[in-house]
């Protein structure tokens, strides 16, 4: 499998990527926004787009599919929900359904709701396992929920889900957010020091190399993962005094999610 992320320079600050099967030089294009990137990109490497994915339904993931479509024949794959909100739909995705590329690339469905209801990821069955997130999981973040999502299913998503894969998986976003977030990591936990050098090395980074990260690593640096972090709670009662003793997980998820709303 070959990854190819494209940066898009917009001011939404979206990557789109090409997985590609080596043998076949048949690909799969996740998201992509900015069609004349992506195509442009292909070419360049002599890959045919055979299909694309979109993540969810919002429109700086979904708003080059036509073009793409025109200049490709491309299928187009997205959550099985989504089917009324995305046009052109061929293929509706659940948990656990196989996307394949070409002879050698495969990946797996994950439903996982929360940024939006019909949100889908997807996870490659490979000795490293890569997983194209959208926007439930950021570098260093999560998804909003402010259009057609809920946080209570976003925390579902990433303590259920989430949190179980891999630490070695590396993590495909669809933002670069990383300086920002690591920013509010740090105005929850001051003295995540693993936050902090990481700040100070890619909080400038070039998004057109980007620093790909694990899942090992957001667990150090992505406060919605540190959610037992006696920091993070401490620093959390200050915004909320009734929090409990001891508050549960989920309780801190919801209430991180909400001050990272308006920071």
């Amino acid at each position: 499998m070959i990854v190819e992320q494209v940066w898009t320079g917009n001011a939404y600050r979206n990557f789109n990527y090409l997985i590609a099967c080596p043998q076949s030089g048949e690909a799969l294009a996740v998201d992509p926004l900015d069609h004349h990137k992506c195509l442009a990109r292909a070419k360049q490497r002599g890959w045919e787009i055979t299909q694309i994915l979109n993540t969810h339904e919002h429109g700086d993931h979904t708003g080059g599919n036509r073009a793409m479509i025109a200049a490709t024949g491309a299928k187009l794959l997205a959550h099985a929900n989504a089917k009324d909100k995305i046009p052109g739909m061929d293929r509706g995705l659940a948990a656990g359904d196989i996307v394949s590329v070409g002879k050698t690339v495969e990946l797996e469905s994950l439903d996982t709701p929360g940024h939006t209801m019909s949100h889908v990821c997807l996870l490659s069955h490979t000795d490293t396992p890569a997983l194209f997130c959208g926007d439930t999981l950021f570098n260093a973040g999560a998804g909003n929920c402010h259009n057609g999502g809920h946080p209570n299913e976003l925390y579902e998503t990433f303590a259920g889900q989430l949190a179980n894969l891999p630490d070695t998986t590396l993590i495909y976003p669809g933002h670069d957010y990383i300086g920002n977030n690591l920013r509010f990591t740090l105005d929850r936990e001051p003295d995540n020091r693993k936050a902090a050098a990481l700040l100070e090395n890619v909080g400038d980074q070039d998004p057109d190399a980007a620093l790909v990260s694990t899942l090992a690593l957001e667990k150090e640096i992505n406060t919605f993962f540190r959610l037992h972090s006696p920091s993070v709670i401490a620093r959390l009662r200050e915004a909320f005094p009734d929090l409990p003793e001891s508050p549960d997980a989920k309780t801190v998820f919801l209430k991180l999610r909400e001050l990272r709303n308006s920071w």
